[in-house]
Order: structure tokens, then C-alpha cells, then sequence
């Protein structure tokens, strides 16, 4: 079969996950099954946990890893219900691969990319936020918030006065256009941050994964791997201080001259000091890697 994508940091992935000979592995964002199929050749005594919210990526995922069914659940969910829901299995690692993916920035029907002919941005597509709602009926405070919060874009007010002002607008294409003819050039497009902001606020992105982090520290699972890779500096610094925060001992108040807290609560220890990025070939293999980043964990 036609494999449409091509896993970032797939080597690196397979390093983090090498050593575990036993139990279940969940990847969150299953996807195409990039990294899933290359953890079942792999890690041959581990069961896989494969997870997508989007009904096109199972559907694709379960006929590529057909040869390993006995050795794979499938779970359709938002990954930050995941955890939740196997909470009382053998977990030894957990994997959340968190760009959009491929399939969605691909399919121009999905309405993520600059000349798509929809105005949708649903990963999840029985949801009733989209982007077409988002950009047509959000005031322009709320837009101006999206814009500066979730897109960090610099003109974020100027932005949203540009798709008040010119709304409606029924397609990706035709809000890209606007942007494009309106905004500086720089070195990016000009509507690829403002497109990230919308994204992420039909997706609640953010939103969904502190709540994975949240599970995973109520799960308390031992002896885990947590391997997380993001792609932009919002989800990427969500995922350093939640592992700082869980490789912390002591937790007393910053004021407290002497540590009253027993110093002993720290949930394990953080593998990666920097972040993994991706090698230059890679990159050049694979331009949508250039900007991910893989951190991770290891509870104890």
C-alpha cells in the first residue's frame, strides 16, 4: 500500500522506545502509523495501543498494521481521554506525536491548507467548532486574543481587523489570499501563524494537552516512558514545565528557608536536558520536521 507520510523523528522515536520487552505502548496520535508500525517491528513482545480522533487515519492505520492485529487495540478518542481509558493496563510508554497531521494538511477537503476550498480545520470532524465559525463569528476581540495567544502573531490587531472588515469568507483560499495580499512578506507566509491561532482555537489544542499531561499524572504509571513531540513554541513549552514540574523533589514554597515537604516527590527524572530535533537530513528529506521537538520522560 501507498504509505502518505513520512513519521518525524522516526529513529529517534524507536531509540526512546528500544529497551521496553513487556506491556502495552500507547501512541496517542496513531496517524498513518508511522512510528506504531515501526514499534510493533521493533519491540516485538509489546502490544500497541493505536489512538486517533480522526476516522480516515484509523481506517488507514488498521489495514497497514493488519499483519499485527493480535498485538494491536485500536481506540478512536481525543489522546486526552487515552490514558483515562487504559488506565488499567501495563503501561511502559506513551508516545503523542502532537503536529497536524499529513492527512489533514493534505486533503484540501479538510480545510487546513492555504488553498483549500473548505473553511473547516476539524481534526475532529463530528465536532461543531469549525474554522469557518471561528473566523465568521468571533468578535474582534476574541480574534485579536486567538491571534496574539495561539498564533503569536505580531499584528495580531491588524489581523483581525482584516477578516472583520472582509467577512464572510467561505474558504481557506480566499482568507490566505487576503493575508497574503494585505500583510508584510517576510520570511513565512504571512497567514501561516494566523492560521495556527485559528487552528488551534477550533482544536483547543493546548486545552487537550495539558489534559493529557494531567492523566498521565493521575495515572501514576511506573516504570513509563512519556516521549512527546511538538511543533511550534506553545505546545513545546506546556511540555517542559509539566516535565519540570513532575521531576521535582521538593516542592515547599519558594519563600520556605528549609524544605518541609519530605523533598521526596518527584515522579521520576527527565531523559532530555534540550530538546531532540531533527538532523539536516531529515529536514531536507522531510521539510514539515524542521521545526519539531522531542522531550522526554521517564517516570519512575
Amino acid at each position: 500500500m501507498d504509505i502518505p507520510h513520512i513519521p518525524v523523528l522516526y529513529n529517534e522515536v524507536l531509540e526512546t522506545f528500544k529497551d521496553i520487552n513487556e506491556g502495552y505502548i500507547i501512541d496517542c496520535t496513531t496517524g498513518f502509523a508511522g512510528h506504531s508500525s515501526g514499534l510493533l517491528n521493533q519491540n516485538q513482545n509489546i502490544k500497541l495501543i493505536c489512538n486517533d480522533q480522526d476516522d480516515e487515519a484509523l481506517a488507514f492505520s488498521k489495514k497497514r498494521l493488519e499483519n499485527f492485529e493480535n498485538r494491536v487495540t485500536f481506540n478512536k478518542g481525543n489522546f486526552e481521554h487515552v490514558i483515562e481509558t487504559f488506565k488499567d493496563y501495563e503501561i511502559r510508554g506513551v508516545l503523542a506525536d502532537i503536529g497536524v497531521s499529513s492527512l489533514q494538511l493534505d486533503k484540501l477537503e479538510r480545510g487546513f491548507g492555504f488553498e483549500s476550498l473548505t473553511l473547516d480545520m476539524r481534526m475532529n470532524q463530528n465536532q461543531s467548532l469549525d474554522a469557518a465559525t471561528v473566523v465568521n463569528t468571533y468578535s474582534q476581540m476574541e480574534l485579536e486574543r486567538i491571534l496574539k495567544d495561539f498564533g503569536e502573531v505580531r499584528e495580531y490587531k491588524k489581523v483581525a481587523s482584516l477578516i472583520v472588515n472582509n467577512r464572510p469568507f467561505y474558504s481557506a483560499k480566499e482568507l490566505s489570499e487576503l493575508l497574503i495580499k494585505k500583510m508584510p512578506k517576510g520570511k513565512i507566509n504571512p497567514a501561516t501563524l494566523p492560521f495556527q491561532g485559528i487552528r488551534i482555537e477550533v482544536n483547543d489544542e493546548l486545552g487537550v494537552l495539558e489534559r493529557l499531561f494531567d492523566s498521565l499524572e493521575n495515572a501514576k504509571f511506573k516504570n513509563c516512558i512519556v516521549s512527546i513531540i511538538s511543533f511550534h513554541s506553545l505546545e513545546d513549552r506546556i511540555v517542559k514545565n509539566y516535565f519540570k514540574k513532575w521531576s521535582k523533589s521538593c516542592i515547599c514554597p519558594d519563600n520556605v528557608f528549609r524544605c518541609e515537604c519530605g523533598n521526596n516527590h518527584a515522579l521520576g527524572k527527565i531523559i532530555t536536558k534540550k530538546p531532540i530535533i531533527p538532523t539536516a537530513l531529515e529536514i531536507k528529506q522531510n521539510p514539515r520536521s524542521r521545526s519539531s521537538k522531542l522531550r522526554i520522560f521517564k517516570f519512575d
